[in-house]
């Protein structure tokens, strides 16, 4: 950049040399033409510096959340990353999340600033047990908790259906160990460990009603001095029954000898955060409500996490229900009063905060780069990218990487009706941004009759625009399946008969969860099918986008497919759009 800078001033100097010579002009004026390309490179190195620290801002991606100008919106992250928590160790942060019946399971994100994110890890890459074998929609990991304690990283969670568990490393970016079962239960849910100053460990949870019958109780749990198993003691330490519904997701951390339950309350998509103290592990517990929506456009501001800097400052990860889109992760600035946290900003003098939508960013020691949670795949690299989850446990079979291609092989469905509800190996990634483009060229020339494979936007409600062949040529067609965990049957709404074998699959994702497919024969032109597609949650999670091929073959040869990439990109203006058709 320098070099071209002053290939530039040289240029400037030698006109002006010139117009000194041929004008003969006043000695002062040349003077000042000399001050002008003294300071013509430092001016241009600026506004080349200006524009640079804009482009990353204005990258591709879609979503960003440092503004660039020392400030951060909120969501910290546009994505289903539900019932975080994080931990701080020395310079880094690491979130974790609920991942459900996801594979890879509790995904690891790593952040400098708590701002920019990515993702490093997953602490379960397959879970040991057959029953995930089967798509558990909705079960699984449950609100875990992420700490640590004399150089080991810990995550405990509630499975609802067998108990509580934990993992361990001492690497996070590396492997973790294999899920522990620390407490087999029936319904205990949302599981945080406290290490006390005296060296006793203690776990806080709540109850799923589901399972358990009773809800809107937090319990205490004596462990063992390894964290590894239940010890005899333990009590119901908080009713919320009166006027704290839905009382779950605790998080137990203690500060100046208060033991402290940070629970969400009121519900999912409506509630409030409820902080819960007591000088005594055991109770009685005081609760104050510290963070609600109050007069801001974010509903049900609660769960998550609390983290202290080592310049003093606090701050709170938490999540906001965003239907399609799920819960995405929002961070609230936090301060101390009288021993209480205060979240947020409190608006309306009520003595209770409120979300804010941007804020100052994080004073840590050194800049962090601008950073969002992977999306795009370019499959020559032959790797599928932390993003990537299946729906169940998967296997190596599934797929492959072939001269630059991921190579999808067609998988049996596992019940009927023959919809993807019940399919383990739809490989998907969380919606990233309110609109979005998402684009992935196929070719199902390697695909026998009665398999399909394509783009597939996935949740109670979803739409699938595929590729299949057959005797007359390969039928490209949108199908829709309303209320899938009902096991309803999947209907075609649109079909078209290609010229080959290949084509480029497109879904606009618009405000809203609005998705409008489309295709093309040849990457550039494409043609819209069907129409706008309202986009659902799926069970306790936000819609996801992915990939699949599957077959309705028992045995015999299965065939397979083939996919160039997997962009996500913001959506063009129509005005943009018009322009670039017109050049």
């Amino acid at each position: 950049m320098l070099t071209k800078i002053n290939g530039q001033a040289i240029t400037l100097i030698l006109q002006v040399v010139l117009l000194v010579n041929r004008t003969m002009i006043n000695i002062r004026y040349a003077y000042t033409y000399l001050l002008i390309l003294v300071s013509f490179p430092v001016c241009l190195l600026a506004q080349q510096h200006s524009q640079a620290i804009k482009a990353k801002v204005t990258s591709s991606e879609v979503w960003v959340a440092d503004q660039g100008d020392g400030t951060y919106r909120n969501p910290i992250i546009h994505a289903d990353y539900s019932d975080p928590d994080i931990v701080r160790v020395g310079d880094d942060f690491f979130m974790t999340a609920s991942s459900f019946n996801a594979v890879p399971a509790l995904p690891v994100l790593h952040s400098k600033d708590l701002v920019n994110w990515k993702i490093v890890n997953h602490a379960i890459q397959r879970f040991p047990d057959p029953y995930f074998d089967e798509v558990q929609h909705g079960n699984g990991v449950w609100a875990p908790s992420i700490r640590y304690h004399e150089g080991w990283y810990y995550i405990y969670w509630g499975d609802p259906d067998r108990g509580i568990y934990r993992v361990r490393t001492q690497d996070p970016f590396g492997e973790w160990s294999a899920p522990e079962l620390v407490k087999k239960a029936y319904g205990n849910i949302d599981a945080c460990p406290l290490w006390d100053d005296d060296g006793k460990v203690y776990l806080v949870h709540a109850f799923a009603n589901s399972r358990a019958g009773v809800k809107n109780l937090l319990q205490v749990q004596e462990l063992s001095a390894d964290g590894a198993t239940i010890a005899d003691q333990r009590a119901i330490v908080y009713d919320g029954h009166q006027d704290q519904p839905t009382l779950e997701g605790p998080k137990f951390y203690k500060r100046n000898g208060y033991y402290y339950i940070f629970a969400p309350a009121g519900g999912v998509s409506t509630g409030w955060q409820l902080v819960l103290r007591s000088k005594n592990v055991w109770g009685p517990y005081e609760a104050r409500k510290v963070l609600e929506q109050g007069s801001t456009d974010i509903n049900g501001p609660h769960q998550g996490g609390w983290v202290e800097l080592e310049n003093g400052e606090q701050w709170f990860v938490h999540f906001q229900d965003k239907g399609a889109y799920g819960r995405v992760v929002h961070l609230q600035p936090m301060q101390w009063a009288d021993d209480w946290p205060v979240m947020g900003k409190d608006l309306d003098s009520n003595g209770v905060g409120e979300p804010v939508t941007q804020f100052q960013k994080p004073q840590v020691e050194s800049a962090a780069d601008i950073a969002v949670p992977q999306t795009s795949t370019e499959f020559e690299k032959n790797t599928l990218g932390l993003q990537w989850q299946w729906q169940g446990n998967f296997y190596d079979h599934w797929y492959k990487f072939s001269e630059g291609k991921l190579q999808l092989q067609a998988q049996t469905y596992p019940a009927l009706p023959h919809t993807l509800w019940k399919v383990p190996n739809l490989l998907l990634q969380k919606f990233p941004a309110p609109t979005f483009v998402t684009t992935t060229p196929v070719d199902a020339s390697a695909l026998y009759p009665k398999e399909r494979a394509g783009l597939v936007i996935m949740g109670l409600d979803y739409a699938a625009l595929q590729l299949t062949p057959s005797p007359e040529g390969t039928q490209l067609s949108l199908t829709i399946c309303k209320d899938a965990i009902a096991l309803n049957s999947e209907e075609v709404v649109q079909s078209v008969r290609l010229k080959g074998k290949r084509a480029w699959l497109r879904v606009e994702v618009q405000e809203g969860a609005l998705c409008q497919f489309s295709y093309s024969e040849n990457g550039e032109d494409f043609t819209s099918i069907g129409e706008p597609f309202q986009a659902r949650e799926g069970r306790w999670i936000g819609a996801k986008v992915g990939l699949f091929a599957v077959t309705a073959q028992q045995t015999g040869m299965k065939g397979q497919a083939a996919f160039d990439y997997f962009h996500l990109e913001p959506v063009v203006p129509e005005d943009q759009k018009i322009r670039q058709s017109l050049k």
